[in-house]
């Protein structure tokens, strides 16, 4: 077991899961998709709307490419993990705040601003999945990647469900409208990224710099360089990553696009707010039963028994036609949705030098946000070219299946064991 301080460390480090999942809960998940249909695209069809929100997740996920790598290499040289965290965070809830005053039909303020905050909240996240190296030994790696998503869920949750009892009741928090507290939950949600923040600013230390001569930036070029030119040396970090990119790319999406698809189904605003609600609250003890899966039958198993039920998901999702059904579907991806993502992270920190940590997290986010470059403007486009939405599903499963085929074929000898 890890001593004391070890302890507080790792509760700081995964309190920024609680901290940073209101943005990908209040505001990827839940009021700005129904906002940006219903509030900034009045008048529109929902297709359209739909489709501006895919290119805006796509763009914010082209920007993160371009700029993703090299600023992991420039911190790993620099030693500022730790800092280059905290001021993408601060940024991004700036500009998550800033959507309280987008006026309406002003679809395209309130969609730059959800790039700025959408870029500054997976930048954020590439040094903090790096912090993971630093904060645990390799033996808890899985347990204490599920904790922090587990963390992620129960605050994300907990900030969505205040938010949403804001809207049903404006007069209770001194608002007036429904309308109002929807735009007051993006000024919260700023002000809970920050002040959630502050325990890791405090608790955990920065990792240390990279040694190398040079400046930071030539020098975090000339490391990126380096890495590209010596990719045979880590043929399975590539290997995963590509089966990664597949599978996030189906997982991201369903979490950008969900609400969307259920508007486009007819159903109401309040079952979509249930629904994310179940993913949530079961999302929480799933995360932390799938990180001691992975301790136990190894993380590759527990990742594919993941998508093994994101595929059943899919199905279902494309057949349902009540309420109750969109309900017990989310319950699954709470199931799920969390483990796949706490293990994948644990999985790569054993296959990855652990010295160059924020710059191979570059590449892992990197490749999975190309993903989603393409996954929420696809989803959108299958169903317009079968003329139903329903079979946005389809592109869905092809993305589980083929990074589920490929990640069986990552060899981890030579890393660090799938249980360590």
């Amino acid at each position: 077991m890890t001593t004391a301080p070890s302890q507080r460390i790792i509760r700081s480090w995964a309190l920024y899961d609680w901290a940073n999942s209101a943005f990908a809960t209040v505001v990827l998940a839940g009021f700005f998709p129904i906002l940006f249909q219903d509030f900034w695209n009045q008048g529109g069809s929902s297709a359209v709307a739909s489709l501006r929100l895919g290119w805006a997740n796509g763009l914010a996920s082209l920007l993160l490419i371009i700029i993703a790598p090299l600023i992991g290499a420039m911190a790993d040289r620099a030693g500022i993990h730790k800092r280059a965290l905290l001021s993408f965070a601060l940024i991004g809830a700036g500009a998550t705040a800033s959507l309280a005053f987008v006026p309406e039909n002003a679809w395209a303020p309130a969609a730059t601003l959800f790039v700025l905050g959408t870029v500054c909240f997976m930048a954020a996240n590439l040094f903090y999945d790096a912090l993971l190296i630093s904060v645990a030994p390799p033996s808890l790696w899985h347990r204490v990647s599920g904790y922090g998503f587990a963390l992620g869920y129960l605050g994300g949750g907990l900030l969505y469900l205040g938010c949403v009892l804001a809207v049903l009741n404006p007069p209770w928090f001194g608002l007036a409208s429904e309308l109002n507290a929807a735009l007051a939950a993006f000024v919260v949600t700023g002000l809970w990224w920050v002040i959630f923040s502050l325990p890791l600013a405090w608790d955990v230390p920065e990792r240390a710099p990279l040694a190398g001569d040079g400046a930071v930036m030539t020098g975090g070029l000339r490391q990126l360089r380096g890495t590209l030119t010596h990719l045979r040396a880590y043929r399975p970090v590539w290997i995963f990553l590509i089966a990664y990119w597949l599978y996030i790319d189906g997982l991201g999406t369903t979490i950008r696009m969900a609400v969307s698809y259920g508007r486009s189904l007819g159903f109401e605003q309040n079952d979509l707010i249930v629904a994310l609600l179940i993913t949530q609250f079961v999302g929480f003890p799933a995360a932390i039963a799938m990180g001691r899966l992975g301790e136990w039958a190894g993380a590759r198993t527990g990742i594919l028994v993941g998508l093994a039920g994101y595929v059943g998901i899919c199905i279902w999702g494309a057949l349902i036609t009540s309420p109750w059904e969109f309900y017990v579907i989310a319950g699954l991806i709470g199931l799920v949705q969390g483990g796949v993502q706490a293990l994948s992270r644990s999985f790569y920190a054993g296959l990855i030098p652990p010295e160059r940590a924020g710059e191979f997290f570059g590449f892992y986010n990197l490749l999975g946000k190309f993903a989603a470059l393409i996954g929420p403007p696809l989803f959108g486009l299958f169903g317009v070219w079968f003329g139903d939405v329903r079979y946005s599903m389809l592109a869905l499963i092809l993305l589980f299946v083929a990074g589920a085929l490929l990640l069986m074929r990552v060899d981890t000898q030579g890393g660090h064991d799938e249980r360590a």
